[in-house]
């Protein structure tokens, strides 16, 4: 059981834990541990806050489960959407994400001048993920257009495949997704930005966290905010539409 000390004050907490995703080039595995840009944003802000713990990565679905059902949990990259926002304490963004289409570079078969025309085609998306409840609200359907994924991984190897004919990442993230996949860069290409998942995404706690430890983490990412590492990895990961 982890001891924090806040104005003075010494309480118990449940154990602090951290989940996330695997998803290049902000959540990476290197050595056995998370790495990644925005991971180094995290492990900062852990660091101000004067916390320890280990991150784990999981396929998006579980880690968002453990997120939603246990208290003291982190959890990053989140989307800040209105259905989730009763649901999280948000502690601050740890990323800016600009999504969209990406095909495999043979196919010049596939042309997307707007979002609709890639209904004639299947899309990968990963289970509880921002970019698949998009999508179903735009009238994509499971099993017609949409094929679901436990990670991005996953929905990758789909498209490698050729058992679907999109997925859907950012640009900034394509050369990293290709060498973690072994591929060479320019088998892959950006095919159409959704602008409406163009977004900065967050590290979030579950709502029964403790007032205490949620305002103590907010304390530090304000204090990381100011630093340039902060201010590099928000302009490394932000790229204009393509």
């Amino acid at each position: 059981m982890l001891l924090f000390c806040i104005n003075g004050a010494i309480f118990a907490a449940t154990p602090l834990r951290v989940v996330t995703e695997l998803s290049p080039p902000h959540q990476t595995m290197q050595n056995g541990e998370v790495a990644g840009l925005s991971t180094a944003l995290v492990k900062a802000v852990l660091t101000e806050a004067k916390l320890e713990t280990q991150i784990e990565m999981y396929p998006w679905a579980r880690s968002l489960r453990i997120a939603r059902s246990r208290p003291n949990v982190l959890i990053y990259n989140m989307a800040r959407t209105a259905q989730r926002e009763a649901e999280f304490h948000w502690i601050g963004t740890v990323a800016a994400y600009h999504f969209g289409f990406v095909a495999l570079s043979h196919r010049t078969d596939i042309t997307i001048e707007r979002l609709q025309d890639a209904k004639t085609l299947t899309i990968a998306v990963q289970r509880d993920d921002l970019s698949a409840n998009f999508l179903m609200n735009n009238g994509f359907a499971i099993g017609q257009q949409l094929v679901l994924a436990a990670d991005i991984t996953e929905s990758w190897q789909l498209l490698i495949n050729g058992k679907v004919d999109l997925v859907i990442d950012d640009p900034a993230a394509l050369a990293d997704m290709a060498a973690s996949l072994k591929l060479p860069q320019e088998y892959i290409r950006f095919v159409y930005a959704i602008p409406e998942l163009a977004q900065q995404t967050w590290l979030a706690a579950n709502i029964q966290t403790s007032a205490e430890l949620v305002t103590r983490l907010k304390q530090a990412h304000h204090k990381v905010a100011a630093t340039a590492l902060y201010q590099q990895v928000m302009s490394s990961t932000y790229h204009p539409l393509q």
